[in-house]
């Protein structure tokens, strides 16, 4: 199991945020899974009922959505997973097709709006810290890019650097990818965003994923609160 803990300067800089840790090992990751995509296909039509006529304005006026607006505001940001369920309800896209131990937390995310990013834990280094940004923070995200990460921001790192950051997404060393036997998944909520709420956000993840990998190990499930 990861070594996992919050420094002092994140819960000074953001008091009232919630971090979600679900760690899971002996996990399958399929190419494809059926069920897992019947699921998709249900939560598409289940938002698309739940939301039907809603305007952006709408969206924001949901509470949890609120919450990151407020957060991504100060950042002059607009919240990655407003973008998702619009995709999804105004605009009738799908949800995507990466793997199922990706997707199962895509699902998860769009219904409980809160936001999470998933590792693997064979990726991860040291003791993983869950911290705020500091001037010159940067890494390399996902799609290759150097980004020089804002200060301020809710971050995660590991011993070789920032491992995500709420702005930015993550990095290209850890994500999952089909090898992946053990996962990490890190849920971020500022201030606004109960602590049931991001606790759901993980119960879901895992029951998305125990349609392809039914045997895994909960290794870890747990809230931290700042």
């Amino acid at each position: 199991m990861l070594s996992i803990s919050a420094v002092d300067e994140w819960q000074t800089a953001h008091p009232g945020a919630v971090i979600g840790l679900l760690e899971l090992s002996d996990v399958e990751n399929p190419p494809s899974s059926p069920r897992l995509d019947e699921r998709k296909r249900e939560t598409e039509a289940r938002l698309r009922e739940r939301y039907q006529g809603f305007t952006r304005q709408d969206f924001l006026s949901l509470p949890v959505m609120s919450a990151y607006e407020r957060y991504y505001k100060r950042f002059s940001k607009t919240f990655h997973v407003l973008l998702q369920v619009e995709s999804i309800v105004l605009k009738g896209k799908n949800l995507p097709d990466v793997c199922p131990l990706v997707d199962a937390n895509f699902i998860a995310e769009v219904e409980t709006l809160v936001l999470t990013a998933g590792h693997d834990v064979a990726k991860l280094s040291g003791l993983i810290l869950i911290d705020v940004s500091r001037e010159g923070d940067q890494f390399t995200q996902m799609k290759g890019s150097s980004k020089a990460i804002r200060a301020g921001d809710m971050i995660m790192r590991d011993a070789n650097g920032v491992c995500c950051s709420i702005l930015y997404g993550q990095d290209d060393r850890s994500p999952i990818s089909s090898e992946t036997s053990g996962a990490l998944y890190v849920a971020y909520a500022p201030a606004g965003v109960p602590s049931e709420t991001v606790d759901a956000q993980l119960r879901r993840i895992e029951e998305n994923i125990r349609l392809f990998s039914p045997a895994d190990i909960v290794e870890r499930h747990q809230l931290l609160s700042a």
